[in-house]
């Protein structure tokens, strides 16, 4: 609002080889109220492109606090997202194209046109618009798409839409002083209280105009809502694709739908709530948002020790209602080899009497496995089942660590049975650093849920020692297999 202070941060989360992640946090403060809140936060890619067009390459940032390693190592998870979103965007496409309600879309009497949304807009880059490379300001372009993206919006409601948020802005190339810009907007679908409008911007310098020759520079996809004038929502009115490249937009909105859906759901704190399902729309992000899990319980600060024998140091880390648990190990085995042995949880039975039975019931790939476990009952309850989702992922540089990340998902195939107890698997598993050529250590985490609880309030009181006998016999584990290497 006018009289309200913004502060922007922004800062290089990590450095590939030839782009950049930059995360960006918006807060604004309200100096009558005396009340800050962050209203914002994205992440940003760039690449360096010079004249000559030869790729530059990057420099690592120098890391200098503990949240910094954190954003470093979520970054590279982030990335393989953006890297796969194209994957999963299509294969979807693909699904909804095998579906037959097409024809009953078109039969809907009541539903609006998409082609009655369309909106033109036409604008000439001039030198306030642009930087000194004279290279039009991408924030600019941005502000455009989203006023003519807000005009079509409109068109279904009679009330002024509100940008609710942005699925995807890409810029395809750039353009200068001098360009001609020709915005066009239009309704891809409406989902109750919400509509997405796609945007898509063509460049044109004078040459290029009388050619009609265009440069698609900009495209993006953005979610509007409406409120009257008791702040409720609104609901937007069905609409209906007429044309083949309109079904082509309609399909697209429901499937960045789904995939925003799994996303928010996957991101969102949760607790004691059942497993996320395991399809098509969604198992790139469960697989990334297992590893980022893992990563910012790993990097949480307050751990404190509660027990320390030879080698092996256990820590507990309260947040609320939440106990998570840290076991740390030093084991006289390469850290690949450890990785490799643990990452198999075939092997796990052998070492951790926690685990009875352990098959894969899907083989992925080479870093995504699910699995389907069955554990001994705790007194007076029936025996324990778990189907987990286990993502590894190697170091990208020497002082990161191997991971090994564990949650529970929801397989259709694989639904609770009476014979056992279906348990969740909040957030567990190993990261681990090498310390030299033959050594390692080994830490373990574990988001405790009721599965454990007995076990580790035993251990705390002093009157079960379970979690460290777990943690001996990994050791020897690692290290008997590890010499046979």
């Amino acid at each position: 609002r006018v009289g309200q202070i913004i502060t922007i941060k922004a800062k290089v989360n990590r450095a590939f080889s030839t782009s950049m992640e930059v995360g960006i946090e918006v807060t604004v403060q309200d100096t009558l109220a005396n009340v800050e809140k962050l209203v914002s936060v994205a992440y940003a890619t760039y690449v360096a492109k010079p004249v000559g067009g030869v790729k530059i390459e990057l420099k690592p940032v120098n890391l200098l606090s503990r949240q910094d390693h954190l954003e470093h190592s979520l970054a590279i998870e982030r990335r393989r997202i953006r890297l796969d979103y194209e994957e999963v965007f299509q294969n979807l496409m693909q699904e909804s194209n095998k579906e037959d309600g097409c024809c009953d879309l078109l039969k809907d009497e009541d539903a609006v046109s998409t082609e009655l949304t369309h909106v033109q807009s036409i604008e000439l880059v001039l030198p306030p618009h642009a930087n000194h490379h004279e290279n039009a300001f991408g924030g600019q372009i941005m502000a455009w798409m989203e006023t003519v993206a807000s005009i079509s919006a409109s068109r279904l409601c009679r009330s002024y839409p509100v940008l609710k948020s942005v699925d995807m802005f890409k810029f395809r190339g750039p353009s200068v002083v001098g360009d001609r810009l020709v915005f066009n907007a239009i309704v891809n679908n409406t989902f109750q209280n919400s509509v997405e409008v796609g945007v898509r911007v063509e460049a044109y310098n004078c040459e290029e105009w009388i050619k009609d020759q265009a440069r698609h520079i900009n495209s993006a996809f953005l979610i509007f809502h409406a409120v009257n004038d008791k702040g409720e929502l609104l609901t937007f009115p069905r609409v209906k694709p007429t044309t083949k490249d309109g079904m082509r937009r309609y399909c697209g909105a429901i499937a960045r739908r789904r995939i925003r859906l799994a996303r928010k759901c996957m991101l969102s704190a949760k607790e004691d709530m059942p497993s996320d399902l395991w399809e098509g729309s969604n198992q790139t992000y469960l697989s990334c948002s297992n590893i980022v899990t893992l990563a910012r319980l790993a990097a949480k600060s307050g751990w404190e020790i509660t027990s320390t024998l030879d080698n092996i140091k256990i820590w507990t880390h309260e947040e609320g209602d939440v106990l998570s648990l840290k076991v740390e190990m030093q084991v006289k085995v390469p850290s690949d080899v450890a990785f490799s042995l643990l990452s198999d949880f075939t092997h796990r039975p052998q070492w951790d009497k926690h685990y009875l039975t352990c098959e894969v019931l899907q083989a992925l790939n080479e870093d995504e496995k699910i699995y389907y476990i069955t554990s001994p009952p705790v007194t007076g309850r029936k025996p324990n089942d778990f189907v987990i989702l286990v993502s590894r992922r190697q170091p990208c540089e020497p002082s990161e660590p191997y991971v090994v990340a564990v949650k529970s998902v929801t397989l259709t195939s694989m639904p609770p049975s009476s014979e056992y107890c279906r348990t969740e698997v909040l957030c567990a598993g190993f990261q681990i650093y090498s310390e030299s050529s033959s050594s390692c250590t080994v830490c373990y985490f574990n988001q405790v849920t009721s599965a454990i609880l007995a076990h580790l309030a035993a251990n705390l009181t002093g009157s079960s020692k379970s979690i460290e006998d777990t943690a001996v016999a990994c050791m020897k584990f690692l290290e008997l297999e590890g010499s046979k290497d």
